[in-house]
């Protein structure tokens, strides 16, 4: 269950994207690559959790909970489902 809901907060974080357009490139490049990691994490999830990602995410809702705060919301439930995962 965490798995499915996972893809459904990553495709919810690539519609935001898709949707911000005051963001900088560099801020949804950023937002881009993460949610390749965390793909990456999901497929893998039989292999060794990589902490990085869940702290990846955390910092990025520090970068952006006050400019996109949706965004912001999104990316900690991300790191919610990471967490119940065991990543």
């Amino acid at each position: 269950m965490p798995a499915r809901q996972l893809q459904e907060q990553l495709l919810q974080l690539r519609e935001q994207l898709q949707q911000g357009s005051t963001m900088s490139p560099e801020d949804r490049s950023h937002l881009e690559e993460l949610a390749q990691r965390i793909e990456l994490q999901l497929q893998n999830e039989a292999a060794s959790p990589d902490n990085n990602v869940v702290d990846g995410v955390n910092l990025a809702v520090e970068r952006f909970e006050v400019e996109h705060p949706t965004l912001a919301v999104t990316l900690r439930n991300i790191m919610q489902s990471l967490v119940s995962m065991g990543v």
